[in-house]
């Protein structure tokens, strides 16, 4: 029964119900009025029914209130029950869920509180059990390495000499021990399982080479003290020594020695591990050298190198007769007989030095100076060591394809950091030098060191030129980076060095010189601000014109000619030197060298050479610098002729202008012609000009310019003032030609020239007429009498010998017999044009 239905027996009786149940019964009972007799009986009836339902509510009632109270207490009791239930229930899923979580992996990722199973702690445990073992084998292993490499040590120390192969057995059985070893683990590494035996094999080989270092330094430690009896290390004299020390360094140094035999079957020494009694013998020099340069000693300075250097080279010298002697001669007999002990001990020396190098260098890299004079002091340590006999162990190049010499230089120069700090250096060391150079107040001043003639000019020979000062001082900058690197000994640096510091030099002077030029050909400053301290002058009170004009601009240009010169002829006669010519011949030899040099601009390119091929190759490494320079020389020689044949000619224009309005009436002969005036500056100035010159240039120079110089003049004056000069010629007037006076005063002028040139060159009067020579033969035709030369003037005057086609002897002849000059260098037609501006003397045949 639910308790839905127990809440509805509880309830009270509902009077409307009882009302309407009564109701119907009434109706069903008592339809109409004749069964109202039986109402009373129904109502008997009703009333024992309701007495009878009374007892049963009161029983049901009882009943009811029993039944609830049992009710309760059974739902109490299952309450509790359940109570219980849940709690179990709760516990019994906690068990579950850890007994599910013991069945779980440690090794699962699906939690972080995994524990692990009881199959994986025994996992566990039977591994830890497995690497116990193996440590307790490792153990053993190194116990008994460390037992043996104890035992060896002892057994030398209790030896007898001379020393025997049993007296290292100890050794032999720790070496045995370490090989047995290494063959067991090499064969775990094969199965899989090596368990830390590289480690093993590693410290045994270790410790077999330690016990070995121990054993030696026990002989060591002997020679050491022997030695210490001798004197050593200073320089000493073995046989002034007695009996008994020598025989006790004798020996120690015979056992040491036995040591280094016995070891050479029983272990791998290294290729250049040396004699065990060299070494021992350095110990004592490198001690000193500690104390000395190690240390907070005043002798350990980092701007003084050579002092170590110094040091270690006496020592090597001082050392070598006692090596060469006493030291060579017990090494005879033995199985390194062959051994220079003096080369040995020296390589042993080295490796001081080396260690020595290699931490001061770094220091230095911040102070070019004291790098530089630190690697100079090491290029000459080696030098001298090389003197003194000794070769360098060969070095493998990086890209030579073949073995160079090594040395201390090396130890520093094959650092790449240390050496590009080092040309760095020394780059901003020329590079200052060059800029203090170019911009002193006299480098541009041309240095006068020559003698003198007995007229005051000076003599220049042509393979001692003038230069400027800075043209000499750039030359000696390039010599002294030169003496820099000479030593070096890899071609590699050598042309780095070159390309970086020296050909950089002469690039920037070449462009320092081709500026100027550039500046003069504008006008704008000329020498003076293309180049700082060329010339003292005040801008504001000097113009152009005068800075570029007469004698004080072709000064500059000579200034700018001599340093171009200069340093051509010097970079020739470098390139001739052994040094540079053998450092050419490997680049053109060395493809790597071919390829850094040919993409400079400045180089010449290299030519391949294969290896078979002997021979020097063309050409010098500064050609194409030459060339350059070369070219600077030429231009400033055309600025130079056209500086001076423009200055003369405009200096002409004055003399042209007054010659054509000179009267046709004038008189004179040939003996009292008077000269124009109006010449005078032009052939003044060309005087001054030429004395220049010749003070200042070389003779050649001098004579090619004054050829261009003279020619172009000759040629202006001979078309200006004779072929066509205003004035003359067929007319509208009529036919006007040259007066005899006028004639006179040509030839005069012409004369003038040659003799003014002459004078201010010093030089014979056909070497100074040569350039001149149109210009004479006209003037001579012009003025030529025809008495005393009748002969040539009836065949000038002869109409049909102009149009023949005469023998060009015959046309010499013919002209040589007036001028003296042969044709001097006049065609026909220019001939025959003099003749018609003839106005005396001339047939009429000439004139048409």
């Amino acid at each position: 029964m639910s308790a839905q239905t127990l809440h509805q027996l509880q309830d009270p009786p509902s009077t409307s119900l009882a009302h309407k149940a009564a109701v119907e019964i009434l109706n069903a009972n008592f339809a109409d009025a004749a069964h109202l007799g039986d109402l009373e009986r129904v109502l008997q009836d009703t009333s024992a029914r309701q007495a009878e339902t009374k007892q049963q509510l009161l029983e049901s009632e009882k009943a009811l209130e029993a039944f609830i109270t049992k009710t309760r207490v059974e739902a109490i009791t299952l309450l509790e029950n359940a109570r219980d239930l849940a709690s179990q229930r709760d516990g019994i899923e906690d068990d579950l869920a850890y007994l599910s979580h013991c069945l779980v992996s440690s090794l699962s990722p699906a939690t972080e509180d995994n524990v692990a199973t009881l199959l994986e702690d025994i996992e566990v445990m039977h591994r830890t059990l497995k690497e116990l073992q193996s440590v307790r084998s490792y153990v053993a292993v190194v116990q008994r390495g460390l037992t043996l490499s104890e035992a060896a040590v002892s057994q030398l120390r209790s030896r007898s000499s001379p020393l025997s192969a049993a007296s290292v057995s100890e050794f032999a059985t720790l070496q045995s021990f370490t090989t047995e070893v290494t063959r067991t683990c090499r064969s775990m590494e094969d199965l899989g399982s090596s368990h830390g035996s590289l480690h093993l094999l590693a410290f045994l080989e270790k410790l077999s080479e330690k016990t070995w270092a121990d054993m030696k330094a026990i002989l060591s430690a002997t020679l050491v003290s022997a030695a210490e009896s001798v004197n050593w290390p200073m320089a000493i004299d073995f046989t002034a020594a007695s009996e008994e020390v020598r025989s006790k360094f004798q020996s120690a140094f015979l056992d040491l020695l036995q040591l280094q035999e016995i070891g050479q079957s029983l272990r791998s020494p290294s290729e250049d591990e040396g004699l065990y009694p060299l070494q021992a013998l350095v110990q004592p020099v490198a001690l000193r050298f500690k104390y000395h340069f190690d240390g907070e000693r005043e002798t350990n300075r980092p701007d003084k190198p050579e002092w170590y250097f110094t040091h270690i080279a006496n020592v090597a010298h001082d050392h070598r007769p006692f090596m060469e002697g006493t030291v060579q001669r017990l090494l005879t007999g033995t199985k390194l007989q062959n051994v220079n002990a003096w080369h040995q001990y020296v390589k042993l020396l080295l490796g001081i030095l080396e260690r020595k190098v290699r931490r001061s260098v770094p220091q230095l890299l911040g102070r070019p100076a004291l790098l530089a004079h630190t690697i100079y002091q090491s290029l000459l340590f080696d030098s001298s060591l090389r003197e003194l006999g000794y070769e360098f162990d060969q070095v493998e190049g990086k890209k030579d394809e073949e073995a160079e010499k090594g040395g201390i230089s090396r130890i520093i120069l094959d650092e790449k950091e240390w050496f590009d700090a080092w040309i760095e250096g020394e780059k901003k060391f020329a590079d200052d030098q060059y800029h203090e150079i170019i911009s002193a107040t006299d480098a541009w001043v041309v240095a006068d060191d020559h003698s003198v003639d007995a007229e005051g000019f000076t003599r220049l020979d042509e393979s001692d030129i003038k230069a400027t000062n800075s043209a000499r001082r750039i030359r000696a900058l390039v010599e002294q980076v030169t003496d820099r690197y000479t030593p070096l000994p890899s071609f590699r640096q050598r042309t780095q060095f070159l390309i970086r510091v020296q050909v950089r030099v002469l690039e920037n002077y070449h462009s320092r010189i081709s500026s100027s030029l550039d500046a003069f050909e504008t006008l704008s400053s000329a020498l003076v601000r293309a180049v700082p301290g060329a010339l003292a002058v005040d801008a504001a009170k000097t113009d152009s014109k005068r800075l570029t004009g007469g004698v004080e601009g072709s000064q500059r240009l000579c200034k700018a000619l001599l340093s171009a010169r200069y340093v051509e002829n010097a970079m020739r006669a470098w390139g001739e030197e052994t040094f540079f010519l053998e450092l050419w011949a490997e680049i053109n030899r060395r493809a790597y060298l071919r390829a850094g040099v040919g993409a400079h601009p400045s180089l010449p390119e290299p030519n391949a050479r294969p290896q078979s091929v002997q021979g020097t190759p063309e050409g010098t490494i500064f050609e194409e610098l030459m060339t350059q320079y070369a070219n600077l020389v030429s231009r400033a020689e055309d600025m130079l002729v056209h500086q001076i044949c423009g200055e003369c000619e405009t200096s002409l224009k004055g003399h042209f202008n007054s010659v054509a309005s000179l009267l046709d009436s004038a008189e004179g002969t040939a003996i009292n012609i008077m000269i124009p005036p109006t010449l005078l500056p032009s052939v003044a100035l060309l005087s001054s000009h030429l004395t220049y010159l010749r003070s200042t240039l070389p003779s050649s120079t001098v004579t090619h310019l004054y050829r261009r110089i003279a020619s172009r003049i000759s040629e202006h004056v001979l078309q200006r003032e004779v072929l066509f000069r205003p004035g003359l010629g067929r007319t509208s007037t009529g036919r006007h030609g040259f007066t005899r006076p006028q004639a006179y005063s040509i030839q005069a002028e012409c004369e003038l020239w040659v003799e003014t040139c002459q004078v201010a060159l010093n030089t014979s009067h056909a070497r100074a007429e040569k350039p001149w020579s149109r210009l004479l033969a006209a003037g001579r035709l012009l003025a030529a009498e025809v008495q005393g030369h009748e002969q040539a003037f009836h065949m000038f005057s002869s109409e049909s010998w102009w149009e023949a086609d005469e023998n060009e002897d015959v046309w010499e002849d013919a002209l040589d017999d007036v001028t003296g000059l042969g044709t001097g260098g006049l065609r026909k037609e220019e001939v025959k044009i003099i003749f018609r501006l003839r106005d005396i003397d001339i047939p009429v045949g000439a004139r048409r």
